[in-house]
């Protein structure tokens, strides 16, 4: 391991929010993301340093993301800081006619027709990405996550971390879910963006096998069972090895040995950093607890097969927060007493055990009390659709990302 890069359990946290560049009147997206981020960095990397807080790009160019240039010790002061370069980057767009719009999937991008790719630094990689998977599609093309990093310090602490995030992958969509809309139609999921997610590398089925990693507790068996079949099912399509790094790999919550931590990656980005900052805290608070055998045994918790885990989350992914879960073995890991519930019955339970998470105090308590009292983003925005059409509630969206406010519909 990285000795360079060691931190210990919760004591650092990674934080990457992507949005998407859209026009300022239409909404429709607009690839200029380069138009963006390469007069700011003064170069064509798209690279923008701008001190705690960096902007980047990403595989399309009508995606910016905004990350902690170095692991913070706390999530309180992130939203603050998320917020002042979102406006920040507004005030540059302006003058474009655009702005950024936030939520997890644009609700009537066409990716076939509107698919513009990065055309700087690392396009060699998107090319190979494209060549290989075909990335015109909502899976490649429109997707917008928020990504949650968190340290371990050597194996034992990997494997803690590990089997922890194993078992709460399954359940966050009933906190983050923010993609009801697909080329401007209800689907039936509210979680589009995972939908697709867990589909676009069908070609290469090693790259996100059920989205649940599989159950290994330690680096040796990290690569030798989930990265090195990976590489090896690629070499054929990637004779250069342009892809075989740590980074191919697409399940839900993948390990980054080159920088010891474990990036959980099926967060959708919601309408305000205030919001997306809650919900990492919420399952931070969940890990801990996890890590500590609060509710169970590490024994157990790492016994767990994939399937399982896999079948909670597609519930998950398809109604979210009314999920049902008839798993008590899963539930009892939780320390919840039923035999079953939905999902956000269990995430009240969880909350229940963390009062500090809505305390008066709390900076988490309104957006933790939102998605309690009124549902994840995706059922807020379908709740709002009945009286408005899908611009005016897209066109609120992009008004509460610029003030930091909560949607409510």
């Amino acid at each position: 391991m990285n000795a360079a890069a060691r931190h210990s359990l919760f004591s650092r946290f990674g934080v990457e929010l992507e949005y998407m560049i859209v026009d300022a009147q239409s909404l429709s997206v607009r690839p200029i993301a380069d138009e963006l981020l390469c007069p700011a960095a003064g170069n064509l990397s798209g690279h923008v340093d701008r001190g705690r807080i960096a902007w980047s790009n990403e595989l399309v160019a009508h995606v910016v993301e905004l990350k902690v240039t170095e692991p913070e010790t706390a999530l309180e002061i992130m939203p603050a800081l998320f917020q002042t370069n979102i406006r920040d980057i507004n005030s540059l767009l302006a003058p474009l006619s655009a702005r950024l719009m936030p939520a997890g999937m644009h609700p009537w991008m066409d990716p076939e027709h509107e698919t513009r790719f990065w055309p700087h630094k690392y396009g060699e990689v998107y090319r190979a990405f494209d060549r290989i998977f075909g990335c015109h599609g909502h899976g490649w093309a429109n997707l917008q996550s928020a990504h949650l990093n968190l340290p371990f310090a050597n194996d034992e602490e990997f494997a803690r971390l590990h089997a922890a995030i194993r078992l709460l992958l399954p359940i966050l969509p009933g906190l983050s879910a923010s993609s009801p809309i697909v080329e401007g139609q209800i689907t039936g999921l509210l979680d589009n963006r995972l939908e697709v997610y867990r589909t676009n590398s069908r070609q290469i089925a090693g790259v996100a096998g059920q989205v649940i990693p599989v159950a290994v507790f330690s680096q040796a068996a990290y690569e030798a069972q989930i990265l090195e079949p990976l590489y090896a099912e690629i070499a054929a399509h990637d004779p250069e090895g342009v892809l075989q790094e740590e980074w191919l790999n697409g399940r839900g919550a993948i390990a980054r040995f080159s920088r010891n931590t474990i990036e959980i990656r099926i967060l959708d980005v919601q309408e305000c950093p205030q919001v997306d900052l809650a919900i990492c805290a919420a399952a931070i608070a969940v890990l801990r607890a996890l890590v500590a055998e609060r509710w169970s045994a590490l024994a157990l918790q790492q016994a767990v097969a994939v399937e399982p885990l896999a079948s909670v989350f597609l519930t998950a992914v398809r109604t979210a927060d009314e999920a049902v879960i008839y798993d008590d073995e899963y539930l009892r890991l939780f320390g919840y007493p039923g035999d079953s519930c939905t999902v956000g019955e269990l995430w009240q339970h969880l909350f229940t055990a963390f009062p500090e998470l809505t305390s008066e105090s709390s900076p988490w308590r309104e957006p933790l009390t939102t998605i309690v009292e009124e549902g994840p983003l995706a059922r807020r925005i379908l709740d709002a659709l009945p009286d408005n059409d899908l611009e005016t509630v897209y066109e609120e969206l992009c008004r509460c990302l610029e003030e930091g406010e909560i949607f409510h519909a």
